[in-house]
């Protein structure tokens, strides 16, 4: 019996790592397609498709994209620069947030946690948003309005609460109270220190939220300088679709030198790079996740 019982659990390894391996894989092949595509001559991609090894190599969309080298540095101080200092100040008012309303002795806890809920069902609207950081807060062409709206969101304050609640359990709080450690104190040395596996799943979420963002920059940014790398990306491919639209309507060739596919891959692997190198930093602490909560008897 204990033969069969193993037999089975080995094929459903088996079976497991397979599907592990395909859906890797299948994660994999696209990126993977595009850097190939990045480094493939525009004109190859149009005759022949997208390859995995490129047919005639070229640094043409590269050239294209950095041919004027100091807007797209701009772009990647901006974008550097909101998504650090977003994500810190996010953690520390996320974390702080969610320490509070998991604490049972907080007397309108429930109350502030439906509050925060709520607004994940109803919204202001887009209109009162607008008005209210352009009119009344004045925050137009500023760092501020780039990182002021994503500070914090409802679900990572949900997120975190629930992820506190499950790492730190209350015996070690009271013991610290017992000991004389007053709340900041134990936020600090206790919450934070238990909770680093959910903060780094917070942190690399206001990272991405952060990196990927172009919209605000597009309502709120009108001097080029404050252009996200996002937004500039974004502007550069409408041109270059622009230009090409307007060739083929005139019957002239106004697009003809420009790299049109190579460049949409390059500017791809331009904005994706610098983020992929968060993930190896992060990833360790997924791991203590499994086993956070735990209480040594």
């Amino acid at each position: 019996m204990k033969i069969k019982d193993d037999k089975y659990t080995g094929l459903f390894k088996f079976i497991a790592y397979a599907v592990i391996i395909l859906t890797s894989l299948a994660c994999l092949f696209p990126f993977l397609l595009i850097i190939s595509a990045s480094f493939t001559d525009n004109a190859s991609i149009i005759r022949d498709g997208y390859h995995f090894i490129p047919k005639k190599f070229s640094l043409e969309g590269y050239n294209l994209v950095l041919k004027a080298p100091d807007p797209v540095l701009k772009a990647y101080g901006v974008t550097m620069t909101t998504t650090v200092v977003g994500t810190i100040l996010g953690l520390f008012f996320i974390t702080m947030a969610g320490y509070v309303l998991q604490r049972k002795d907080f007397k309108y806890r429930n109350f502030f946690s439906f509050v925060i809920y709520f607004t994940t069902l109803f919204g202001g609207g887009l209109v009162p948003w607008y008005m209210l950081l352009t009119k009344y807060l004045d925050l137009v062409d500023t760092y501020t309005v780039l990182i002021f709206p994503g500070l914090m969101t409802p679900f990572l304050i949900i997120l975190m609460k629930n992820f506190i609640r499950s790492a730190v359990p209350d015996e070690v709080s009271e013991s610290a109270k017992i000991d004389g450690a007053n709340d900041f104190k134990i936020y600090y040395s206790i919450v934070l220190q238990l909770s680093m596996p959910g903060i780094a799943t917070v942190g690399l979420f206001l990272a991405l939220a952060y990196w990927n963002d172009w919209f605000l920059s597009s309502l709120f940014i009108n001097d080029p300088k404050l252009y996200q790398l996002q937004f500039y990306l974004y502007n550069i491919i409408n041109t270059i679709a622009f230009i090409t639209q307007m060739g083929a309507g005139s019957g002239v060739s106004l697009g003809g030198d420009i790299p049109t596919e190579t460049t949409k891959m390059a500017m791809s692997l331009i904005v994706t790079g610098p983020i992929l190198l968060l993930y190896p930093f992060v990833q360790r602490y997924f791991v203590k996740g499994l086993t956070i909560g735990a209480v040594k008897g």
